[in-house]
């Protein structure tokens, strides 16, 4: 009978020190995904704008090695926008019928919102204030606003052909992120005060229909 050896695992250092090449892209996808890891808790502990050196740290990796994995600094930006959104991807779906009265319809959408921007605060934050620096995050925050309103459109769809709908535009802005960060940060209001606010705002808007001037 042959004699069986046994075969070393894929991502196994071979004989003489080298790696196989499934190793070496193991090793590679690791590396690169500890780079976002670091970016994010870095973010999450308040550190908005780190330095390189600050992520490398993080990361446990040397500071030429950051690059290895990210073309740039927006490439990097970017990686963390999409891995943020893959986080909190079952936060993005909004589940309403829109036959339902309006004032229903408001809260149930304040409420998913509050969850989703609760969730992302810290990298949310961050990527915000460094995206003038950063185009490709720019555009991907575009990206998901554009998203985000054509949530709100299939929502209040049967409020589009009403005299409210003049206001849709508005009540998108009281959704976003900013309109919420200035509630709960800037005015300090509870989560439940917040979405109290807003959806109290966006009610009396779209049920007072009361349209401004042109």
């Amino acid at each position: 009978m042959a004699e069986l050896v046994a075969q070393p695992h894929p991502a196994a250092p071979q004989p003489g020190g080298t790696q196989s090449p499934d190793g070496r892209r193991l090793r590679r996808s690791q590396n690169r995904e500890a780079v976002i890891d670091a970016l994010l808790a870095l973010f999450r502990d308040g550190n908005y704008q780190p330095s390189t050196a600050e992520i490398a740290a993080r990361a446990g990796l040397s500071l030429r090695s950051v690059f290895r994995y990210f073309a740039d600094v927006d490439d990097l930006h970017k990686a963390a926008a999409i891995r943020q959104i893959a986080l909190v991807l079952p936060l993005l779906e909004l589940e309403i019928d829109p036959s339902l009265p309006t004032a229903d319809k408001v809260r149930a959408v304040v409420r998913a919102r509050a969850r989703l921007f609760e969730q992302i605060g810290p990298a949310g934050r961050a990527l915000r204030a460094s995206s003038h620096q950063h185009p490709p995050l720019a555009a991907e925050l575009t990206r998901n606003r554009s998203f985000f309103r054509s949530q709100l459109a299939a929502v209040f769809a049967p409020e589009a052909d009403t005299p409210a709908g003049a206001l849709l535009p508005a009540v998108d802005v009281l959704c976003s992120f900013e309109s919420y960060e200035l509630l709960r940060h800037d005015r300090g209001l509870t989560r439940a005060a917040a979405e109290q606010v807003l959806a109290g705002a966006i009610s009396a808007m779209l049920e007072g229909v009361v349209t401004p001037e042109a």
